[in-house]
């Protein structure tokens, strides 16, 4: 049973990220600025708005290198940690999922505000619960797209692996 303990130990130092936690703060704020964008973008586009918002949404983090409107305006990166690399396009659709989900919810008909109220409260929950409990501050997103929300000063800081 203790080898057991120790190929687990080894594994999870392996796999552990070099990057601190992000200020939840910085995150928070990043991530008010994106909903904003996405809710002019549904506002402004007439009856495409909801897909439009919903794709602004599922790919900002990979449209900067990693760093959507919001987090290039806070200072903080989406890294890919196999390469540690700013997040791609399918590293940001993987992480924002559970958001899109809410706004497909909202799709729905004759359900679809309150579908996207009850979708945002326990979406938003979980995502919360888990972001002040990880240690690295990872969200569900973060595991599904093996990523992490750094500071963008730290990144820059680090040496770039290659994807094996």
């Amino acid at each position: 049973m203790s080898s057991l303990k120790k190929v687990l130990r080894v594994v999870r130092e392996e796999e552990a990220s070099p990057y601190p936690k992000a200020s939840l703060f910085l995150r928070g704020c990043a991530r008010v600025i994106d909903v904003a964008i996405a809710w002019v973008l549904y506002v402004g586009t007439g009856p495409a708005g909801v897909v439009v918002a919903l794709l602004y949404l599922l790919f900002a983090d990979g449209m900067l290198q990693g760093q959507s409107l919001g987090k290039k305006l806070f200072g903080v990166k989406v890294v890919y940690l196999p390469t540690r690399q700013g997040a791609r396009h399918r590293d940001s659709v993987l992480r924002n999922a559970p958001f899109g989900l809410v706004i497909i919810l909202s799709m729905m008909p004759d359900l679809g505000l309150r579908a996207f109220i009850a979708g945002c409260v326990v979406v938003g929950a979980i995502e919360i619960v888990k972001v002040l409990r990880d240690p690295l501050g990872l969200r569900l997103g973060d595991l599904w797209a093996n990523t992490q929300v750094v500071d963008g000063k730290v990144v820059s800081a680090l040496p770039e692996r290659s994807a094996a």
